[in-house]
């Protein structure tokens, strides 16, 4: 066997616990896959399906797995679904290259109405908390409750920047360890024995003996089409929004500006905000204890 295939850093459950996230249970998720708007669209299942319902939303580059530490915590009282959004980790990508905004609302309408899900808890990161919240807006009636991640109406530049420069670098390494150094230095944060283990889930081995991202390539250079929404549009979003919402951000998040944050809550009905230390953009990855805290804080009241 590959050497890069046996090396994966911690198990999930003891890189959790190494983290201090809390769990009561090992619980082993279900891989599954449906056929939404046209697409296949792979997700992970958490927890008992008899609790109530969290949907979670990865971000830009990412897949469900960036959500395995969350889960965890949450499946012990939560009925958890992550899904992979379009041209991301497992699921289809788009033929056409279409991965706008609107598209993504469609994939996620689709999703839910195929799964039947009545109401739900909705959380999403980054692109994914951009997705959340204009599917709140425009679906008032489903989501019972909201959690953005460092995620907004509007970015900072040189945050959106430094994303695209990652991204954007050569994709095709020698080995898994090549992607873990490359993390390390975008996010010097994260301990490399977890990314290492987390990292395995977003990358896959060519022909070849190289590795290279799961996701498709062309998200990762703008379009027309898939440019993201003006700020008047995703504000008009954010005015529509009536359920009990939880805004957090990262404390060195070099993305969401801490003045957006607080116009949202002044500008949601229901809105608590929240900053998380020690965290960047990538939140829940950064600092998955003081995250989650602060979630169930926020649902022990609403929900």
């Amino acid at each position: 066997m590959d050497k890069d295939k046996q090396n994966v850093g911690l198990s999930l459950y003891d890189a959790a616990r190494a983290a201090g996230v809390n769990f009561r249970q090992d619980w082993v998720p279900e891989n599954k896959s449906l056929v939404a708007n046209g697409l296949k669209f792979h997700y992970m299942e958490w927890g008992n399906p008899s609790n109530p319902t969290m949907i979670f939303l990865h971000g830009f580059a990412q897949q469900c797995h960036s959500w395995d530490f969350v889960a965890l915590a949450f499946a012990d009282r939560y009925h958890i679904i992550a899904l992979d959004q379009r041209g991301h980790g497992d699921s289809d990508w788009a033929p056409d290259g279409d991965y706008s905004p609107e598209t993504q609302q469609k994939d996620i309408e689709a999703f839910v109405d195929t799964l039947a899900i009545s109401q739900f808890i909705l959380m999403g990161l980054s692109m994914g908390g951009r997705n959340s919240f204009t599917y709140s807006a425009n679906n008032p009636s489903r989501v019972t409750a909201l959690i953005i991640v460092d995620a907004g109406p509007e970015n900072v530049r040189a945050g959106t920047q430094n994303i695209r420069n990652f991204v954007e670098q050569e994709d095709e390494l020698d080995s898994i360890d090549a992607f873990v150094d490359r993390v390390i230095k975008y996010n010097p944060r994260r301990d490399p024995i977890q990314i290492r283990g987390s990292i395995i889930n977003n990358l896959k081995e060519l022909p070849d003996g190289k590795w290279t991202w799961k996701y498709d390539k062309a998200i990762r250079t703008p379009t027309p089409q898939n440019l993201s929404w003006t700020s008047e549009q995703a504000w008009e979003c954010i005015h529509r929004i009536g359920c009990p919402t939880l805004v957090v951000r990262g404390e060195r998040s070099d993305l969401f500006r801490e003045e957006t944050m607080n116009q949202m809550r002044l500008t949601i009905p229901d809105c608590t905000t929240v900053t998380i230390p020690r965290a960047g953009h990538l939140v829940q990855g950064d600092n998955p204890v003081d995250f989650v805290s602060a979630v169930m804080d926020f649902l022990q009241l609403v929900a």
